[in-house]
């Protein structure tokens, strides 16, 4: 009897053991078919594409991601850490309400003013360039344009949002579901930096004026 007892304890407590860990391998949160899967705002598992991983989300605040691979999350600046509304009314993650029209200064995206969230960091002109050698199409998911990329090998996916920017002068472009800006952290000239732009027919890789604000899709360090 007291080894019928004792097997029965022994069993119980692998028993209890097992579970716990079949329902900690199925409650990730962050996976997202989980049961108890949060968006969680500093984590990504990212993807590999083409030898490089990407955020699955745009940069929303400084050191955060968006809530979804459709967000348009912040508009910034090349070479600054503060982040404006993809939307009017205008406004940025200070509290701040007037746009800043002077010109970034800096040879590359210093690490100092890097809105991407630890571990990962604004991509250069080189990263973004491989994006063009893969697999892209422009598509819609969840009601919002965009255009995905898919790894040749994995099949692996990112999908980028239409997000517009916002001018020079601080105004939307008004181009929204339409066109799809990226910033690098590659400086073209005094004035410009090099940047990622895609729209339904086509992708490509040019400058773009550096206090305008375009968004941000990390990559890892």
């Amino acid at each position: 009897m007291k080894f019928m007892k004792k097997y029965i304890f022994i069993f119980g407590i692998t028993f209890f053991a097992a579970a716990l860990l079949v329902c900690c391998k199925e409650c990730d949160k962050h996976d997202p078919t989980s049961d108890c899967y949060v968006v969680d705002p500093f984590f990504d598992y990212g993807v590999v594409l083409n030898g490089i991983k990407w955020a699955t989300r745009n940069v929303d605040s400084p050191g955060t991601f968006a809530p979804a691979p459709e967000s348009a999350g912040k508009f910034y600046q090349w070479n600054r850490k503060v982040g404006w509304s993809a939307h009017d009314p205008l406004s940025n993650t200070s509290g701040g309400k007037e746009w800043d029209s002077t010109v970034p200064e800096g040879n590359k995206w210093n690490e100092a003013n890097d809105p991407c969230p630890a571990g990962w960091r604004v991509p250069t002109i080189d990263e973004l360039e491989t994006l063009e050698d893969i697999i892209h199409d422009w598509t819609t998911i969840n009601g919002v344009d965009g255009e995905i990329f898919i790894d040749n090998l994995s099949g692996g996916t990112m999908f980028l949002p239409a997000a517009g920017s916002r001018y020079s002068h601080g105004g939307l472009s008004g181009f929204a579901g339409v066109d799809g800006r990226y910033w690098s952290s590659t400086r073209y000239n005094g004035t410009n930096a090099h940047y990622l732009d895609f729209y339904s027919s086509g992708l490509y890789t040019f400058n773009y004026e550096r206090n305008s604000g375009l968004s941000v899709r990390c990559v890892a360090e």
